[in-house]
C-alpha cells in the first residue's frame, strides 16, 4: 500500500471526508489517508497524529517524499493530545478496536470544539463507538461495511447535527448492528451476522453443558434473546 494506491478500508474512509477539510488523522501510521485527501483534493491541510517511534518517522518521511510538510503536519503523541484546541474540522480514527477509539475520544473530548465531523473505522466492536456517539451528542449519519482480505471493517461518520437514526423500538439492536447497515442489508452485512449467530450458537451450547447456576442460565437466556432479534433482521 502507499499514498497513491490506498486500501479498500482507507478508501472508503477517504470518501467521507468533506472537500475543504482540515483534518487530523489520529494512529496515522505512515500518514497515507492524509497524503491521499491532500493529492486528491479533499483537504486543505492535515495534522497526522502517531504515538509510536516506527510509525512516527515512516509519516515523517512520507509526508517529506512527497514535499507536503507545508500542508502536512505529522506530530507524535498519544490520541488527540497532537491537536490544538479548534486546530481541525474533521477526525479520522481507523484501524483500531471500538473501545480504543472510544477511549480515545473520552481522554481528548475538550479537543472535539470546531470538529464537525467525526469518520471512525473501528476493527471491532462498532457498537461502543455508536454508545459513545450518542452519550456525546453526536449524530450517527452515515455507515458503510465493507469486506477486504477477508476482514470485514465498518466505517462510521458522525455530525454534530443531524436527524437521529435510531428508532424507540429497535434502539438496542440498531446500536448493536447499526441503524444505516440495517436499512441497507448489503451481502457483507449478513455474512458478518451469519458468523456473529454462529459463534453465539457456540456459545449457548457450552453455557448448555455448563453448571446451571442463575448466572448461567440468565446469560444464556440473553444471548438467546440476542440470537432471535438478529436472525428477525437477517431473514
Amino acid at each position: 500500500m502507499n499514498e497513491t494506491n490506498l486500501s479498500k478500508r482507507l478508501t472508503l474512509v477517504a470518501e467521507q471526508i468533506p472537500p475543504g477539510s482540515k483534518l487530523a488523522d489520529i494512529g496515522s501510521d505512515h500518514a497515507y489517508l492524509p497524503c491521499f485527501a491532500l493529492k486528491h483534493g479533499l483537504i486543505q491541510s492535515a495534522v497526522a497524529g502517531e504515538v509510536n517511534e516506527g510509525p512516527f518517522q515512516s509519516a515523517v518521511e512520507q509526508v517529506r517524499k512527497l514535499n507536503y510538510e507545508d500542508k502536512i503536519i505529522v506530530r507524535k503523541g498519544d490520541g488527540l493530545q497532537v491537536l490544538s484546541k479548534g486546530e481541525v474540522d474533521v477526525i479520522t480514527i481507523a484501524g483500531m478496536g471500538g473501545p480504543l477509539i472510544s477511549a480515545i475520544l473520552e481522554q481528548g473530548k475538550e479537543k472535539l470544539s470546531g470538529v464537525k465531523r467525526l469518520i471512525l473505522q473501528p476493527n471491532v466492536a462498532a457498537n461502543q463507538i455508536r454508545d459513545w456517539l450518542e452519550l456525546n451528542n453526536w449524530v450517527l449519519i452515515n455507515e458503510e461495511i465493507i469486506e477486504e482480505d477477508g476482514v470485514i471493517y465498518e466505517v462510521l461518520t458522525a455530525a454534530r447535527e443531524g436527524k437521529i437514526p435510531y428508532s424507540k423500538e429497535k434502539r438496542n439492536l440498531e446500536l448493536l448492528l447499526g441503524p444505516f447497515l440495517m436499512k441497507k442489508r448489503s451481502p457483507i452485512f449478513i455474512k458478518k451476522w451469519k458468523n456473529e449467530l454462529s459463534s453465539w450458537k457456540k456459545i449457548v451450547q457450552q453455557f448448555e453443558k455448563a453448571k446451571q447456576t442463575s448466572e448461567v442460565i440468565d446469560k444464556k437466556q440473553q444471548l438467546l434473546e440476542k440470537i432471535k432479534q438478529v436472525e428477525e433482521i437477517l431473514q
